[in-house]
C-alpha cells in the first residue's frame, strides 16, 4: 500500500490535513497564518472576524437552532467560533497564499519553540513602546497557560494600563476599574477601529467598559447575560484630530474661550459654529471616513460626541455636547457630506458655553478638553417607509424616587421610548417621562399617563426625520405590536415588558453588575431589540452609554 504524503484535490483541505499533523502547534501556526493575511492586506482583521461570526450564525441555523441565544450557551458558542475561525483561516490562506508559505510558517513555529519561554520576560519599556510591540507582547501573555500567566500578570497589567491610557483615558479612577475589565483583545479591537490618533473619549470608554463588564460570565451578580448584551458597530475618531482640524482651518484662536465671561462665550459661540461648519477635515481622515460610510451600508447612523471629560467616573457632562443623526438615504456624496457636517457640528459643540460652565462647576476649566467622536449605526428596524428603534431608554441602578435606605431603591428604574429619543444623554430624573420601577415591576407613581403620544422616526424615502402620531406606527401589522400595543386602548403600553420576567431579570442584572463593578450608582443608556422566539420574546441589549449617576 502506498505510504506517500496525504494529498487532496482542494487547496483548503490540503492545508487542513497538513495542520492536522501538528495538533498542539496548529493554533500557533494558524495565528501566524492570520497575521500574514492581515499584514498583506488580503483581508482586514475586522472584516475577517465579522465573516467568522456570520458563518457561525449560519451554522447555528443549519444545525436547527432557531433561537440560538437561548439554545446555545456561551461555551458552545465560543467553541463554534473557534472552529469556524480555524476553517476560515485555512480557506483564506489556501486560496491566497498557498502551501510554500505555509511550510515556511510551520518551520518558523517549530524553530521558535525553544525561544518561546524567553518571550515571558518583558524586555522593553511599555510607556515608550510602539503599538505593535505592546499588542504582540500582550497576546503572548494572554496565550500562556494559567500557571505561567500568573508569573507575568504584573507585566500584563502594565501593558494594559499603558494601552488604556493611550486609547481610553488617563483618569486614574477609570484606569483602576478598566484594567480589570479590558483584555488585550478588547483593546486591540478598539485600536483597529480608531481613525487618526488620540483617545476615543469618555463616552466611548464608558460604553465599552459597560459592555465588557456585562459580557463576562460571572454569577456573582445574577445570571450570565453575555449573549444578550452588545454594542452598535462603532468607529472612533481620535481626540487629536480636533486639533488638526482647528489648526488647518486657523481656528486655534478659539481654544481660550473657556477663560471668557459667560456673556462673551455666548456672544461668540454662533461665530465659532459658523467657522467650524465651513472648516475642512484632513484628507487622510476623509479617506478613512469613506470606508466607514461604506461599511454602514446605507444604515441610518449617528455622529456622537465623546470628549475626554464625558462620562468620567466623577461627572458625566450629560447633554452638553452634540449628537447628530443622519438618515443616510441620499446619494453617496450627499451622505458623505452629511457625515462630515455631523463631525463639524460635534467639534463646534466643544465650545458650547453650557459645557464650559459645567467644567467651571467641577473645577475643570484648565483641563485640556479634547473631542473624540463615535460613528454608530442606529439600532432598529424598518417598518414600511420608516426606520425606528424598537425601544431606546435609560436605566438607573438606584431609583431616585425612593430614599436610599428604602429597599425598593436598589433594583433601579427605567425610562423607555419607542423610536428615536433625543433625551438619551439627559439625566433620567430630569426628563418628564414614563418611569418603570424594577422593584415589584410597575409604572412609578402611575406615570403610564406620561407614555409618549408621538414617535420620532427616520423617513427612508424622504431622507429625513419625522415626528408622527404613535398611531401611525402601532398599526395591526406592526411587527412588535403584540408586545407594545394595549389591545383595549390601542395605545402604546409597556405592560408586556413589565410582566416579562426575562426582560426584568436582564435589566436588573445589568444595572446591579454595573453598580457593583463601578462601586457607585450608575446610569446607562441603551437600545433594545425584541426577538421573536417560540417560548416568548427574547431581548438583545445594546449599550450606548454608561456613567456614574449624578
Amino acid at each position: 500500500m502506498p505510504t506517500g504524503p496525504l494529498r487532496t484535490t482542494t487547496p483548503t483541505i490540503d492545508v487542513y490535513i497538513k495542520l492536522a499533523q501538528y495538533p498542539i502547534l496548529s493554533d500557533r501556526i494558524r495565528l501566524r497564518m492570520r497575521e500574514e493575511l492581515f499584514r498583506r492586506g488580503i483581508v482586514h482583521k475586522t472584516d475577517f472576524e465579522q465573516e467568522v461570526k456570520d458563518l457561525a450564525i449560519e451554522s447555528q441555523r443549519r444545525e436547527g437552532l432557531n433561537n440560538p441565544t437561548v439554545q446555545e450557551d456561551e461555551g458552545a458558542w465560543q467553541r463554534r467560533l473557534d472552529t469556524i475561525r480555524d476553517l476560515h483561516t485555512d480557506n483564506y490562506f489556501a486560496n491566497n497564499l498557498g502551501s510554500t508559505l505555509l511550510e515556511q510558517l510551520i518551520e518558523e513555529v517549530l524553530s521558535n519553540q525553544d525561544k518561546a519561554p524567553q518571550a515571558v520576560e518583558l524586555t522593553f519599556n511599555p510607556e515608550i513602546a510602539p503599538w505593535a510591540m505592546l499588542f504582540e507582547q500582550g497576546e503572548v501573555y494572554d496565550a500562556l497557560p494559567p500557571p505561567d500567566q500568573e508569573k507575568v500578570k504584573h507585566h500584563l497589567e502594565e501593558i494594559k494600563v499603558v494601552l488604556i491610557k493611550r486609547l481610553l483615558s488617563d483618569q486614574l479612577p477609570f484606569i483602576r476599574v478598566a484594567k480589570h475589565v479590558f483584555s488585550i483583545k478588547d483593546l486591540n479591537w478598539i485600536y483597529e477601529r480608531l481613525i487618526g490618533s488620540g483617545k476615543i473619549g469618555g463616552k466611548a470608554g464608558g460604553m465599552l467598559m459597560a459592555w465588557h463588564i456585562l459580557e463576562k460570565a460571572t454569577h456573582d451578580f445574577g445570571p450570565d447575560i453575555a449573549r444578550q448584551v452588545t454594542i452598535p458597530d462603532t468607529y472612533f475618531i481620535g481626540s487629536e484630530i480636533i486639533y488638526e482640524f482647528l489648526l488647518q482651518n486657523k481656528l486655534e484662536r478659539f481654544v481660550n474661550q473657556k477663560y471668557l465671561s459667560v456673556e462673551e462665550m455666548r456672544t461668540q459661540y454662533p461665530e465659532i459654529v459658523s467657522h467650524c461648519l465651513a472648516g475642512k477635515i484632513p484628507n487622510y481622515i476623509k479617506e478613512q471616513l469613506r470606508d466607514v460610510l461604506n461599511r454602514l451600508n446605507g444604515r441610518p447612523f449617528v455622529v456622537r460626541s465623546s470628549s475626554l471629560l464625558e462620562d468620567h467616573l466623577d461627572y458625566a457632562f450629560a447633554g452638553k455636547y452634540a449628537s447628530i443623526f443622519c438618515p443616510n438615504q441620499g446619494e453617496p456624496e450627499a451622505n458623505f457630506a452629511a457625515l462630515l457636517e455631523g463631525i463639524r457640528r460635534v467639534y463646534a459643540s466643544t465650545f458650547n458655553p453650557d459645557a464650559m460652565l459645567e467644567r467651571q462647576k467641577h473645577g475643570l476649566i484648565d483641563y485640556d478638553e479634547r473631542m473624540a467622536i463615535m460613528i454608530q449605526p442606529l439600532i432598529g428596524h424598518q417598518y414600511g417607509r420608516y426606520f425606528l428603534p424598537t425601544i431606546v431608554g435609560a436605566g438607573l441602578s438606584q431609583n431616585p424616587w425612593f430614599k436610599q435606605n428604602d429597599s425598593r431603591a436598589k433594583d433601579g428604574c427605567l425610562r423607555l421610548t419607542l423610536g428615536l429619543d433625543e433625551r438619551v444623554d439627559l439625566p433620567l430624573e430630569d426628563s418628564k417621562a414614563c418611569i418603570i420601577s424594577l422593584n415589584a415591576p410597575d409604572y412609578l407613581n402611575e406615570s403610564q399617563a406620561l407614555i409618549q403620544k408621538k414617535v420620532k422616526v427616520v423617513d427612508l424615502e424622504g431622507n429625513d426625520f419625522k415626528l408622527l402620531p404613535i398611531s401611525e406606527i402601532l398599526q395591526t401589522d406592526y411587527p412588535y405590536g403584540r408586545y407594545l400595543l394595549d389591545p383595549q386602548t390601542q395605545r402604546l403600553s409597556y405592560d408586556h415588558l413589565i410582566e416579562d420576567e426575562k426582560f426584568i431579570r436582564l435589566m436588573r442584572t445589568a444595572l446591579t453588575r454595573l453598580e457593583n463593578t463601578y462601586g457607585v450608582p450608575v446610569q446607562f443608556e441603551f437600545a433594545l431589540e425584541i426577538i421573536d422566539a417560540p417560548g416568548g420574546p427574547d431581548y438583545k441589549l445594546y449599550i450606548l452609554q454608561c456613567h456614574t449617576a449624578a
